[in-house]
């Protein structure tokens, strides 16, 4: 049987998507439309479960099952869906207010099961929808309509959140590298487990340029490492900077100046199960260190719906009741 070829067109609805000109939201909706159609998993077999916040909108545009939940909880039906029908390609849309306040202790528990789920989180830093307030992951000292005198609260880092919770699988991405997005959602779909996918994404209205010292053109190559598993941590415009570690901190150095060659520079291993190089790279921050894009983390881990069938199917084989009937004819009855 020949295989179905489906193009972004086959995943989008007759809705015009409706978020400010110039949000990042855009550029994720483009990328993911035609991850999909590259995943070549048909719509009515993919399934995009949303909880509250700009980024929530996203099922309403694309053409595949949906379900735009309350504020918090779509990693429970997200969690609820996969392991009713496992068959499905279930992706769960998510802010970082949605996800990481109200929902923070649904989104570790799904992360800790590792339900076979692909989580996009949204992090522009605030409060959009609700009109600028601070969220879990701006930054300390950030003027806000709720922080007035700039918020005093230090600020979550997604990645280690998901380390802490045993995350199998953790990426990054910024709105505008359509080409890093494409690659690391499809990592993403493709890996057994809960994908946790940081979507850096422009708030135009509420924290314009978030992110902006990223998405320079010009400087992006020098403030960017794109890591790919079994490379060399290689960046910079001409290909010249790379990392090391120097004790249990990673430095940059330059290829070519004080005898290094590309031979010193670290390998990445996203399969490593021990998380230590895995957070040292998330928490990379500028201008020192470039901020770690790509897929950081990929291991592979038994999947909560596979333990789960696993142990029905475990109980059937050693239990005499073989169905529903049985069961009832095993119980002591009565005739009225």
């Amino acid at each position: 049987m020949e295989e179905t070829k489906y193009l972004p067109a086959d995943f989008k609805t007759d809705q015009q998507p409706r978020w400010c000109p110039g949000c990042g939201d855009y550029a994720i909706f483009n990328s993911l439309v035609k991850t999909m159609a590259e995943l070549g998993v048909a719509p009515h077999e993919t399934v995009i479960i949303s909880g509250i916040g700009c980024s929530s909108r996203l099922p309403y545009y694309t053409n595949t099952y949906g379900f735009h939940t309350i504020h918090g909880r779509g990693a429970c039906v997200a969690t609820g869906v996969k392991v009713a029908n496992p068959g499905l390609t279930v992706w769960q849309v998510t802010g970082d207010g949605d996800c990481l306040a109200i929902g923070g202790n649904h989104f570790i528990h799904s992360v800790r099961r590792n339900v076979d789920i692909n989580v996009l989180l949204f992090n522009n830093q605030i409060y959009g929808l609700t009109k600028g307030q601070y969220s879990p992951t701006t930054k300390k000292g950030f003027v806000t309509k709720s922080s007035p005198y700039g918020t005093v609260e230090r600020p979550f880092c997604p990645a280690e959140l998901t380390f802490g919770a045993g995350g199998t699988f953790f990426g990054r991405l910024l709105d505008v590298d359509l080409k890093t997005s494409q690659m690391v959602m499809m990592a993403a779909a493709r890996h057994k487990g809960t994908s946790v996918v940081e979507c850096l994404v422009n708030c135009v209205i509420f924290n314009d340029g978030a992110h902006g010292w990223l998405a320079e053109k010009e400087t992006r190559d020098d403030r960017i490492i794109v890591l790919e598993h079994g490379k060399p941590m290689i960046f910079g415009k001409n290909k010249d900077k790379g990392l090391i570690l120097d004790g249990y901190q990673l430095k940059v150095v330059t290829i070519g100046v004080n005898g290094i060659s590309e031979n010193d520079i670290l390998v990445h291993d996203a399969k490593c199960k021990d998380t230590f190089l895995h957070t040292r790279l998330a928490l990379m921050e500028g201008p020192e260190m470039p901020i770690a894009m790509g897929v950081i983390r990929d291991v592979d881990e038994e999947t909560y719906e596979m333990a789960m069938e696993n142990q029905i199917n475990e109980i059937k084989k050693q239990s005499s009741v073989k169905s529903f009937d049985e069961l009832i004819d095993a119980c002591e009855q009565w005739e009225i």
